[in-house]
Formats: C-alpha cells, sequence, structure tokens
C-alpha cells in the first residue's frame, strides 16, 4: 500500500503495523506492536493537544464511525497526515478496532511551498503596477495645475498601461484555473494573420522598443489562422514578451502553413537571438512557475500558451532559433476543435 496502516484492537493494543508506516514513523514494527495505541502514537494537534483525548474513540460517541484526513504531529515534531476508521459491531454497537491510515506530510508541504511562493511572485508582480497607478494618481489629484498638458497625457497613459498589466496578470491567473479544470472556452473565427502580428509589434514599439528589431513573415498559404481572436492575442502577447524579455532586440515573428494529419493549418512562430532553453529543460518550459535565466514574471505564460493551443485542437513546442536564440511555435488546425 502507498499509505502506512497501524490497527489496534478494541483495547487499543496495536496489532499491526504495515511496511509503509515503519517507513513514514521512523520505527519497527516490533517496537509497535503490543503497545497502547495512545502511547506508541502519541498524536497532537497543532495547539499541543492530545488528539486521542479529544476524539476518545472508546468513551465518544457510537456513532462516530472515523475522522477525515487531518494534519497531527508526534512529540518529536514530525507531521503526520492521519485519517483513522473506527469499525464497530453493528450500527452504534462497541468499538471493534482502530484503523489509521498515515501518509508523510512531507509532499503537501512542498505542494504549500509552492503556492506560497506563486503567492509571494504574484503579489510583486501586482505591487509593481499598482505602485505605479498609485503613485501618478496621487501626484495629479494633489498638484493638477502644476503640470502641462502634455504632462498629464503622459502620465495618464503610464496609468492606463499599468492598468492594462494588471489586466493581464489577473487574466492569466484566471486562465489558469480554467486551464486546470478543462473549462477553458474557445470560439474560432478566420483571423487575418499579418495584421494580428503587426498589431503586437506596435503594442511592444509602444513600449520604447526598437521597430527595426522586428520582423514579420507571413508564407503563402498562412494569410489567414482559425482561432478565438482574444485567446490568440494572448498567446502572441506571451510570446513577444518572452522573447523581448530573454533576447539581445531581434525578434521574428512568422506564419507559415503545416498539414497535420491530411488537413491545414498555421504554425506561428516567435523567435529571439537570446541564449536559448538548453535540450534538457524543454520539457518543463511549458509547466507551471518556469522561469527563464531572468527569473522574471509570474511564470505561467507558457503553460497558458500551450493550455490555449491545446483547447483549439493543436499544439505548442520549443526549438532552437535558426541562428541563435529560442523559437517557440503554436499549431492551430484549419477546422474547430
Amino acid at each position: 500500500m502507498p499509505d502506512g496502516l497501524v490497527t489496534a484492537e478494541a483495547s487499543g493494543l496495536v496489532t499491526s503495523v504495515n511496511r509503509r508506516a515503519e517507513q513514514i514513523l521512523g520505527r519497527s514494527a516490533d517496537e509497535l506492536l503490543g503497545r497502547d495505541i495512545r502511547e506508541a502514537l502519541p498524536l497532537e494537534t497543532r495547539n499541543g493537544e492530545s488528539w486521542w483525548a479529544l476524539t476518545d474513540p472508546w468513551n465518544g460517541l457510537r456513532i462516530r464511525t472515523g475522522h477525515r484526513e487531518k494534519l497531527l504531529h508526534l512529540p518529536d515534531g514530525a507531521e503526520l497526515l492521519v485519517t483513522a476508521r473506527y469499525l464497530r459491531a453493528g450500527n452504534a454497537g462497541p468499538l471493534g478496532a482502530i484503523l489509521l491510515s498515515l501518509r508523510d506530510a512531507e509532499a503537501r508541504r512542498r505542494a504549500e511551498q509552492d503556492h506560497a511562493a506563486l503567492i509571494s511572485t504574484i503579489a510583486h508582480e501586482l505591487r509593481s503596477p499598482l505602485t505605479g497607478v498609485k503613485g501618478f494618481t496621487s501626484t495629479l489629484l494633489r498638484r493638477w495645475d502644476n503640470f502641462s498638458e502634455e504632462q498629464r497625457i503622459t502620465m495618464l497613459e503610464a496609468i492606463d498601461a499599468d492598468a492594462d498589466r494588471l489586466t493581464r496578470l489577473i487574466t492569466d491567473l484566471l486562465d489558469v484555473s480554467r486551464i486546470d479544470t478543462g473549462r477553458l472556452r474557445i470560439h474560432e473565427v478566420p483571423i487575418p494573420t499579418r495584421p494580428m502580428l503587426t498589431r503586437h509589434v506596435e503594442r511592444a514599439v509602444a513600449t520604447g522598443r526598437g521597430e527595426e528589431g522586428f520582423s514579420v513573415v507571413v508564407e503563402p498559404g498562412a494569410e489567414e489562422v482559425y482561432a478565438d481572436s482574444d485567446r490568440l492575442d494572448q498567446v502572441l502577447s506571451n510570446l513577444v514578451e518572452n522573447a523581448v524579455r530573454h533576447g539581445q532586440g531581434r525578434v521574428l515573428l512568422h506564419a507559415a502553413p503545416l498539414a497535420v494529419d491530411g488537413s491545414m493549418g498555421v504554425v506561428l512562430s516567435v523567435s529571439d537571438d537570446g541564449a536559448g532553453i538548453p535540450a534538457e529543460q524543454r520539457r518543463a518550459v511549458f509547466g507551471r512557475f518556469w522561469h527563464g535565466p531572468s527569473g522574471t514574471g509570474t511564470g505561467l505564460g507558457l503553460y497558458i500558451v500551450k493550455g490555449i493551443a491545446e483547447a483549439h485542437g493543436g499544439w505548442a513546442e520549443i526549438d532552437d532559433a535558426e541562428d541563435a536564440g529560442a523559437v517557440v511555435r503554436v499549431f492551430f488546425p484549419g477546422e474547430p476543435a
């Protein structure tokens, strides 16, 4: 069994201990067998109270047949996830046996640490644009008459850009939840490829990037892509942002036709001229919370890209660019998913 199992008879004496329980407890079965289970496993709550005194399967409610999984402690500080089952003779009869299922809490702790790290990252990412919004709005409210019309417009544009960034972050978080639960909805329509790619170049240029660093290539047969407009916009936003962040200033947006299983589709790819992604790391790139060498961002962008592509019936992959750097390719079928 993957879980530890400790059983005791009605009197409370331990009758069996499986091997997994020995591993989790760090004690042999010989040390536990024949001892009172309250002494062999002196389980405590987070507050240091005796779990056995609180639950009391011997003198407590006879209709109680067990307890759901609960995080408990041993006196040495070890944490266990414990599920209890009380076997009774008939309905609400006397106690016949106690079964305890044990799980090591380390895996749960690691998951909680991952969630805490995500919360910390998200808080940092949200705080940055919020600081900008708060700073500019406070300044404008206090000193509106001290600024020229041009200065006011500049500040308002900065507020607008930070608000857009906040919206994208919140949308990403919601989409991660939808992807995880399989509830990501798409509405596919034909979309002209070149205007879509060009629009993302214009957005990057508007943030201060040089227009000469971007190239757009649309091959014959890829003039139109069948996709959800908003989701496609989301995919390209993430890919261009990654290429700009990890590259050295040159970004190529490319569209090409591709036949898969006899039906045509379009592959959209975004290349940069950065250091690239080592082959051994490429399987992890599309996972949640993956960060490149810069360590910036939420680590959710490529996870969302892959989820959106698969919701369309397509796929996403990463490879070496022709000259240097990395290229991310996303395939969209020519027919609705």
